[in-house]
């Protein structure tokens, strides 16, 4: 009788595990979230490039990730173990954005306003761009993979925007690219400028061909006055288990006759950033990575301290962190990040912006340099809940 019942149990889950095999691989294969794939002709024209090889795209600085027992084990024991202050205790309320506001501003003046995250909202030259629009509630192909962000409500929402010129991607990580903000936002956006094969994403999303232009490091083209970069980065892409740096990565500089910003994407401290700063600096503002980090994977995530540095590298005038206050995607504390680059930032006389999320900075002036450190009210909550 119990080898009848022992055989039964390994027989129903052998059959469980089956179907979550085939459910897996369906999900991959026919789910849109996953993207498009280069073809072969887009392969060879990528090894064109000098920083494509065998399939996958390199970074001019080699990467370390370590996939041993040992990484793997302090991987699991620090997601099972993270900082207990690694999430916010509440919901965050964010600033709201009025779309009655859009582009109403001085013709000299641009305004950068932090969605969360990476997702910006630029008004500059007279024109509505958005860079890195995430505009879900997870980042992650499924709810089920991933964990909520901070903030339930966005500082304005896609419906409100009547009219994109342009959408900026730094890279097709889905902190970054987001299928769901895409689809909603392909009859409003002109023209969406990617790295190298996350083209293939938009098509397979419907985005038309002659909206999309795909760029490759140091390449540059104009949006009526306006100069647009791809500069490089140090990291790496993927939206699957088989794609893995299948398609490029960067950072973007954005000029013209009253702007010159710098968005980093996401990436590790590296020799590109003083590169950019000799060909492309001054910058008004610097939007820079600041979040997300680990020791695991230091070469692709800087540290408070060497965002710091990377935003003297760039030669900013004013360094505005970003990358963290909207979704868990590592085990510090949710404030850590913030509280470590305004130190730094401090010790080295670096300009410095700290905005709640919906909040935005003008340029040139820099008018709202003022803003309070809105994280520690959302640490007391969590201290009064401790104590009680």
């Amino acid at each position: 009788m119990l080898k009848r019942i022992i055989k039964r149990f390994f027989a129903f889950l052998s059959i469980l595990i089956l179907l979550i095999t085939i459910i897996g691989v369906a999900f991959v294969n026919l789910s849109p979230q996953f993207g498009g794939q280069a073809s072969e002709e887009q392969k060879e024209a990528y090894a064109a490039t000098g920083h494509y090889e065998d399939g996958v795209f390199t970074n001019k600085e080699m990467i370390v990730m370590e996939m041993n027992c040992h990484s793997i084990s302090a991987m699991i024991k620090e997601t099972m173990n993270p900082d207990p202050n690694v999430a916010p205790p509440d919901n965050i309320e964010v600033e709201k954005f009025d779309p009655k506001e859009l582009l109403n501003i001085d013709a000299e003046s641009s305004r950068v306003t932090w969605l969360g995250h990476s997702s910006f909202l630029l008004e500059t030259a007279g024109k509505v761009i958005l860079l890195d629009p995430v505009f879900g509630q997870y980042a992650a192909p499924h709810p089920l993979l991933g964990r909520a962000r901070f903030h339930k409500e966005m500082p304005i929402t896609i419906a409100d925007i009547p009219h994109v010129d342009a959408v900026i991607i730094s890279h097709d990580h889905y902190d970054h690219l987001d299928y769901e903000s895409i689809v909603e936002l392909r009859d409003k956006v002109d023209h969406f400028f990617v790295p190298l094969g996350v083209g293939n994403h938009l098509r397979r999303w419907e985005i038309a061909e002659d909206k999309i232009s795909e760029m490759d490091w140091w390449q540059e083209v104009q949006l009526d006055q306006m100069s647009i970069v791809f500069t490089p980065s140090r990291h790496m892409s993927g939206r699957g288990l088989t794609d893995q740096s299948a398609t490029l990565w960067g950072s973007w500089v954005i000029q013209h006759q009253y702007l010159s910003l710098y968005f980093s994407g996401d990436g590790g401290y590296g020799e590109h950033f003083k590169e950019i700063g000799e060909q492309y600096g001054r910058f008004d503002i610097a939007l820079m990575e600041c979040g997300q980090y680990n020791d695991l994977w230091a070469d692709v995530h800087m540290s408070p301290e060497q965002t710091v540095q990377a935003s003297l590298d760039v030669k900013a005038d004013l360094m505005v962190p970003i990358h963290w206050g909207s979704f868990q995607l590592a085990t510090h504390s949710w404030t850590d990040p913030v509280e470590r680059v305004t130190a730094e930032a401090s010790n080295k006389n670096v300009p410095i912006a700290t905005p709640n999320i919906g909040e935005s900075i003008t340029s040139p002036g820099h008018l709202n340099l003022s803003f309070d450190p809105w994280w520690e009210e959302e640490k007391r909550k969590n201290s009064n809940e401790n104590e009680n």
